[in-house]
């Protein structure tokens, strides 16, 4: 994982979800990606905040941008790792944070939402 890679990588992310387009958005995860979020939990979608499969990332993505017509995400820096990646951002929730890690096909497999605030 490289810096330009990173932060290339950081600000499509933060453009694609500006963009609400969900065909954008999930341009960037691999069709069997795992995300755990604490709003999945919060929303009671499931138990250990774990959706898995792209598909079923599409739905709850769907959902959460027709609840938030104003989504706006502000970059605020980008980590680079061995095979994973940092976002930094401000969002509706607040200071968050987000780990990708990326499969051999340069995909998010995994990814791992945090929140500063109590949701």
């Amino acid at each position: 994982m490289d810096k330009e890679f990173a932060e290339k990588f950081g600000e499509e992310w933060i453009a694609a979800w500006n963009s609400h387009d969900i065909d954008r958005i999930l341009s960037h995860y691999a069709d069997d990606v795992e995300m755990t979020s604490p709003v999945i939990r919060k929303l009671g979608k499931e138990p250990t905040g774990m959706l898995m499969g792209k598909d079923t990332l599409r739905n709850h993505w769907s959902r959460a941008l027709a609840a938030n017509p104003v989504l706006d995400f502000k970059l605020l820096n980008t980590f680079a790792g061995v095979d994973s990646i940092v976002i930094h951002y401000l969002g509706h929730r607040g200071l968050s944070a987000e780990v990708f890690y990326f499969n051999d096909t340069g995909k998010v497999g995994r990814a791992y939402a945090h929140y500063e605030l109590d949701i």
